[in-house]
């Protein structure tokens, strides 16, 4: 009796075992039919991924290099190093460039609209004419950057080293631009309306001609600050 319980326990077995063999085969012949898909895929992401050279991807590395119109909207691009580079034209809408470098970028009539530059280097960037309506430059270290002619309405600037930066000619209406640095700022003709200047520093920055209509300038220091022609300064 137990011999025959035994036999049967074998067949058992190695009828389990049969199946087994005959579904990882079948797995596996499926796995390989679809390796040279998989291996098609990942080249076209990885082609899809490089522009001109540069790896699109977080911490790369693009020093020296043109981007110029590139189309780099939602890319994830925190803590790269563009130093030197251009990406004038560049479409950059909701783009992540946290801790990013772009000192000495240019970045003439670029889109960054809602585009996120937290801690952003950017010194003596050339952001002229660039569309950043929306965008997060929080603590951005901005110093001798250029936005002549920019939109920046409704940008987050708070806390951000303007120092000796340029906005002749932008727009900032609606901007919250709480403590930041804007000693010896060049702000003549720009609109500022209903920005947040809250503790802003403006000294000695020219404010010619600018308007800040319905701005808070609670706490705002305008030490030798130039103010000919500025409406709502005071």
């Amino acid at each position: 009796m137990l011999i025959s319980n035994l036999d049967s326990l074998s067949i058992r077995l190695s009828l389990l075992l049969k199946d087994c063999l005959r579904l990882c085969t079948s797995v596996l012949s499926g796995g390989l039919l679809l390796l040279p898909f998989l291996a098609m895929e990942v080249l076209a992401q990885q082609s899809a991924r490089n522009i001109e050279g540069c790896s699109i991807r977080r911490g790369t590395f693009c020093v020296d290099m043109s981007l110029n119109g590139a189309d780099l909207q939602n890319a994830n691009l925190a803590n790269s190093q563009f130093t030197r580079s251009i990406l004038s034209g560049a479409n950059l809408t909701k783009a992540v460039l946290d801790e990013a470098n772009l000192s000495d970028a240019q970045l003439r009539g670029t889109i960054l609209n809602q585009a996120s530059l937290i801690k952003t280097n950017a010194r003596r960037a050339r952001f002229n004419d660039a569309q950043l309506v929306g965008a997060n430059l929080r603590s951005a270290i901005l110093q001798n950057a250029d936005f002549s002619g920019a939109n920046l309405t409704d940008t987050i600037l708070t806390s951000a080293d303007l120092t000796n930066a340029k906005f002749i000619g932008a727009t900032l209406n609606n901007a919250n631009i709480q403590r930041a640095n804007l000693r010896s700022a060049h702000l003549q003709n720009a609109s500022l309306v209903n920005a947040n200047l809250q503790g802003v520093d403006f000294t000695g920055a020219d404010l010619s001609n600018t308007d800040l209509s319905g701005a808070n300038l609670d706490q705002a220091i305008f030490t030798m600050t130039r103010t000919k022609g500025c409406k709502g300064c005071p």
